[in-house]
């Protein structure tokens, strides 16, 4: 277990044996259907999956599934005959996914998020949290395996990851990195996790994904979500204005460069569930911002749709495409 930086200015650095491509976080409302209690969108899931095989596995040959557990509803377990000459070859990238649906009713109502070990209700509500996130982790796994995808699971609980006052204290990065060494793809998710200071907090995907970035340094940054991008105010509100590019500077400051706006010096209006614990798309934005700053493009876009390939893919490193629809975050010296 290794301390992590004590901030963005001199983060430790972790050498991989292979260049990290990609950070992905998988939206928990782009996976699950967020108003209906541990309900997964399936649909978007296997549109996900599809996608970063696509991206991450393009010099692989035949494919097959790597789940051999059974399922419900299946009289025998489905394991290849053969591999014979197949060439399975992935490209280094790590899976965040949030939790969407799982965990955030009960961290919401044992009031875990805001610590309180050993009470009676957040002892337990601890408990029914991981519960939940860790059951989403293992079907987020289960359909990357199935499309052939070597994803394995990692628990930032279960790993040494710690917080003091919510701000992350420990953090296994060795652990991740020796996965992505094997050739693996390491899933983490967002998790209950002890805090040296209030007993317990929530540790979101969205403060994985920084950590992780500002010690392995991947290429870019992709954030897939149920929506197109950052918006000036709630996408569902009228004359909702898609911020396409958003630039931060040395002092982490940051301003929106396309479209110009009429009210630019107006701070953007973010809209959070009641029951999210994690901050929603302002933590979103606030973390991209802190990943930009580090020198790493960051890509906010709908998952499952052509743009969120295009980004999966690498395809704005070179130039923003005019067509294309999402939010770029960027440092202000790519300019």
């Amino acid at each position: 277990m290794e301390q992590a930086a004590e901030n963005m200015d001199c983060p430790r650095r972790h050498k991989l044996k292979r260049p990290l491509r990609c950070i992905v976080k998988l939206g928990g409302a782009a996976i699950t259907w967020k108003d209906e209690l541990e309900m997964i969108n399936e649909k978007n899931l296997a549109s996900v999956t599809l996608q970063l095989r696509q991206a991450m596995m393009s010099h692989s040959t035949v494919i097959q599934t790597m789940d051999w557990s059974k399922r419900a509803g299946t009289a025998e377990l489905v394991v290849p005959d053969s591999f014979g000459d197949q060439q399975i070859s992935s490209d280094a990238f790590i899976v965040v996914h949030g939790a969407g649906s799982f965990g955030h009713f009960q961290a919401s109502k044992s009031g875990v998020h805001k610590g309180g070990l050993p009470s009676p209700a957040v002892t337990a509500g601890f408990v029914a949290t991981r519960i939940s996130v860790t059951s989403l982790n293992l079907e987020v796994v289960r359909a990357l395996a199935k499309d052939g995808i070597p994803a394995l699971g990692i628990s930032p609980l279960a790993s040494g990851w710690s917080t003091c006052k919510r701000n992350v204290e420990n953090a296994n990065i060795s652990e991740v990195a020796r996965i992505i060494d094997s050739g693996f793809i390491p899933v983490l998710h967002g998790d209950v996790v002890f805090d040296s200071a209030q007993g317990c907090t929530i540790l979101s995907g969205d403060v994985i994904i920084r950590q992780l970035a500002q010690e392995l340094m991947p290429q870019y940054v992709v954030f897939l979500t149920d929506v197109p991008g950052v918006f000036d105010r709630p996408p569902t509100e009228a004359n909702a204005v898609l911020l396409k590019e958003i630039v931060v500077n040395e002092d982490g400051s940051w301003s929106i460069v396309k479209p110009v706006l009429p009210h630019m010096n107006k701070a953007v209006q973010t809209a959070t569930a009641a029951h999210d614990t994690t901050g929603g798309m302002a933590t979103k934005i606030s973390e991209a911002a802190m990943i930009a700053k580090l020198g790493i493009d960051v890509y906010i876009v709908q998952a499952g749709t052509d743009h969120s390939l295009k980004a999966l893919n690498g395809e704005l490193k070179e130039e923003m495409l005019d067509n294309w629809i999402g939010t770029i975050v960027r440092n202000s010296k790519s300019f």
